[in-house]
């Protein structure tokens, strides 16, 4: 398994850390989040600011996002166990992906991960560490991210994470942090297919593992299910006319649409919003803290910022969601 660091040193062409550059100070201050402080993560919680470097993506809106979200202080990470392992060590271990456009995507230039998840991680790191570089990547998949987490080989997993009551009994979630429904990927010139109920008796794709099964399996039950590894055999598999259609959140079908000018997405969002939650180790303290940093970049605008950023700036979706509510995982759990 490729394990990669988000820009925190110099390895394999990765960007080495160095001071903020003029455009992304401009990006900062037209965000509102100009540098206000240390970066040092003994200042005030809240605190942002970007000196001492941090992560250089290429993109100047988004590095400005990124390092300049809130840093905890010191007796804040100290109180908490997992907090204070992660900032021993030096390092935030992200169990995540390299090919989601929209969420998480390895830039082979760079060698810097960007997007929607890749962007809280490493606001994460930096709230703990103080720099948003401070991240060290391995991929994962449907069938490793609940392992890695028990075996200990992550400090939380944030790919597209649905919160589901049987990986709640593995491991345990913070957020959500955000919503999808379920939506319906086509090849482009598919005039037959506009909405779920044109599902029956169609060859359906989804993601073997996934919450897609059980959605089509409830919405589409005359559906013959197509269930393949991961989102890109997926969206290949309609690409290549092996499936009529594939079925899975809303949100990662967009990343298909903005990579692919042969597919897609068609009717309105339907079943349950899938919450996407960030996963942590069971039984650790890590979950309380999580949230609280999660209430923290709703509360200042971060999340936001970082949403408009990476969905709308792919999308050229202008209505901004509302984050769904933190804490649902506990009420998943009673």
């Amino acid at each position: 398994m490729n394990t990669l660091r988000s820009g925190t040193r110099p390895r394999r062409g990765r960007a080495s850390r160095r001071p903020m550059t003029v455009v992304a100070m401009a990006a900062a201050a037209i965000l509102g989040l100009g540098a206000c402080g240390s970066s040092d993560t003994g200042g005030a919680s809240g605190e942002s600011g970007t000196d001492g470097g941090g992560l250089s993506s290429g993109d100047a809106t988004y590095d400005a996002v990124v390092n300049g979200g809130p840093v905890a202080d010191a007796a804040t990470v100290a109180a908490n166990e997992w907090a204070s392992a992660v900032k021993e060590s030096g390092t935030l271990r992200v169990g995540g992906t390299e090919t989601s456009t929209l969420f998480s995507n390895l830039d082979p230039t760079t060698g810097v991960v960007t997007g929607f998840d890749a962007g809280i991680t490493q606001l994460l790191a930096r709230y703990i560490l103080g720099d948003a570089t401070r991240t060290d990547l391995t991929q994962v998949s449907v069938d490793t991210r609940e392992e890695l987490l028990v075996n200990g080989q992550v400090d939380l997993v944030a790919a597209t994470y649905s919160i589901t009551p049987e990986r709640l009994a593995r491991i345990d979630f913070a957020g959500p942090y955000y919503s999808s429904a379920a939506g319906i990927l086509v090849k482009k010139d598919n005039t037959d297919i506009a909405g779920v109920d044109d599902l029956a008796g169609r060859t359906v794709a989804t993601q073997a593992g996934s919450t897609g099964e059980t959605t089509l399996a409830t919405f589409a039950p005359d559906a013959t299910v197509l269930a393949l590894p991961d989102h890109a055999q997926c969206v290949q598999a309609v690409q290549q006319g092996r499936a009529d259609a594939y079925v899975i959140d809303q949100s990662l079908l967009l990343n298909a649409v903005t990579s692919n000018d042969d597919v897609k997405v068609v009717g309105g969002g339907f079943g349950s919003e899938d919450l996407y939650g960030i996963g942590l180790p069971k039984g650790s303290d890590a979950t309380e803290f999580v949230n609280d940093f999660l209430t923290e970049i709703e509360q200042d605008g971060t999340w936001l910022d970082l949403w408009k950023a990476t969905i709308q700036a792919k999308t050229g979706v202008e209505t901004a969601p509302t984050p769904p509510e933190i804490g649902v995982s506990e009420d998943a759990q009673s």
